[in-house]
């Protein structure tokens, strides 16, 4: 993988740092993270509970996943500038103790409105601490040191969105689901408090923020998350749902004529899209996790409602990739600094293909052996190929002073793909019956080619046995 870059002057003073310094700063970082992950997927074994308890209609439920992903989509990209702009530790701190804040809020809301006003705060903090704790690494690490820490903090990452369902479950079988939010507030202390201690300030950058942007891309995000709910949840597209998809529309492209206008001051520049790999690690990302974030939404609520799972059961049904990814993830990591990111990105989401393909077959009231852990298993070794590799090729594409911006465009994509499955998705969740198992086979054949897809767009994209794809963004 390709050094940032950074002047050779300047790499002994960052690999001369205390070893207690890094060790503290990859833990700090991971930790953050770690929240934003858990709490993208945790909710979603509590569906069934917290619509029984405050009286939630399946476009409620909708919402309550999208209440976070919404401004985490639409802010991250400003919380990644603002990172490079106002110091990555700054925006992490500040961040995380946000999210810790909104927790509170959340395991305490008497109904539904606190709920969703808690989860959208927490989307805040998410978007502020994500591309911080990465651009952080980024500027800390080098060489074959910063592949190691970047591999590691994703298969933190992948391990985190996937051990969320299982942790979620107990937590509510044992103590309700309100103990899904008090649960984060260990970690966001621990964090806040060795970030402070051992995390050094970056660089602060002089470039304004893109407040414009930011409005334009919030609510056309939100624009589109509307209509596509309300779309999914009638069954039918109504003037409503027209009318949302033409404003966000409008809105979108109002979003790229302003970031068009303030060129490198701009939150997304668009030089970014020069590179041919870029775009297509964009588009990959974007229909990967589009992919992912239906499975880790529809699999447990299947199990729960068609197949009388509890939730422990039905979250530690996808148990399996948490623990594949965390043994596959670095050392893929180190095989894509080697050979280049190609093969690992197109392997990967290939085989993750065949495993939501796999699902078109399972019946929730089977064997979980027979029906469920089979494509489990190829889609925990497809993501955990994928997973390192292309968060390593996002951050070397750009330089050391684009990081934040790189890494929260690249969060954003993923959470963008996210929020507009679970958006989606109310079509299954609105179902009961044999129709719901009907239509779990219809997500899970769609799935599957999303991420087929994404492995074709690596390999027409990406370069062949070079290291990286060439920096962008300088």
């Amino acid at each position: 993988m390709a050094d940032l870059d950074l002047s050779r002057s300047e790499r002994p003073a960052l690999h001369k740092a205390a070893p207690g310094r890094l060790g503290w700063t990859l833990v700090a970082t991971i930790l953050a993270s770690t929240l934003g992950y858990i709490e993208g997927v945790v909710t979603n074994v509590a569906l069934a509970d917290i619509g029984h308890d405050l009286q939630g209609t399946a476009s409620d439920l909708q919402w309550t996943v999208n209440a976070y992903l919404l401004p985490l989509s639409a802010l991250i990209l400003i919380g990644g500038a603002a990172g490079d702009r106002f110091g990555r530790r700054r925006m992490l701190v500040v961040g995380t103790a946000l999210f810790g804040l909104a927790s509170i809020a959340c395991a305490l809301a008497p109904n539904l409105s606190v709920l969703l006003w808690g989860r959208a705060i927490q989307g805040i903090g998410a978007a502020m601490l994500l591309p911080s704790s990465l651009g952080i690494l980024g500027a800390t690490y080098q060489g074959e040191a910063q592949a190691r820490a970047i591999g590691t903090w994703a298969a933190a990452g992948a391990i985190a969105s996937t051990i969320g369902p299982p942790l979620g479950g107990w937590l509510i079988s044992h103590f309700g689901w309100r103990a899904i939010f008090y649960i984060n507030l260990p970690p966001a202390a621990a964090a806040v408090l060795i970030a402070i201690c051992f995390v050094r300030e970056s660089d602060k950058g002089r470039q304004p923020l893109d407040g414009l942007g930011a409005t334009l891309a919030t609510l056309a995000l939100g624009g589109l998350t509307w209509a596509l709910t309300l779309w999914s949840s009638r069954g039918q597209a109504t003037g409503e749902v027209w009318i949302g998809l033409i404003v966000s529309g409008v809105l979108l492209a109002g979003f790229i004529f302003v970031e068009h206008r303030k060129k490198e001051a701009a939150m997304m520049p668009l030089s970014l899209f020069a590179s041919r790999p870029f775009i297509g690690l964009s588009l990959l990302t974007f229909l990967l996790y589009m992919a992912l974030s239906g499975l880790i939404v529809l699999v447990p609520y299947v199990l729960i409602v068609g197949g009388g799972y509890t939730a422990l059961q039905a979250g530690s049904a996808l148990l399996p990739i948490s623990i594949v990814i965390g043994l596959v993830s670095r050392p893929m990591g180190r095989l894509a600094d080697r050979v280049g990111p190609k093969w690992p990105l197109t392997v990967g989401p290939l085989l993750a293909g065949a495993g939501y393909l796999l699902f078109f077959f399972a019946d929730p009231r089977a064997s979980y052996l027979v029906g469920i852990l089979p494509g489990t298993m190829l889609i925990a070794f497809g993501m955990g190929a994928a997973v390192a590799p292309l968060t390593s090729a996002v951050l070397s594409s750009v330089s050391a002073d684009h990081t934040g911006t790189a890494s929260g465009f690249n969060s954003a994509i993923a959470r963008t793909g996210m929020l507009i499955a679970v958006a989606l998705v109310g079509a299954v969740i609105a179902q009961s019956g044999p129709q719901l198992v009907t239509s779990f086979h219809t997500a899970s054949i769609v799935a599957g080619l999303l991420a087929m897809a994404s492995g074709g767009i690596a390999a027409v994209t990406l370069s062949g046995p070079s290291r990286t794809p060439a920096p962008v963004g300088r």
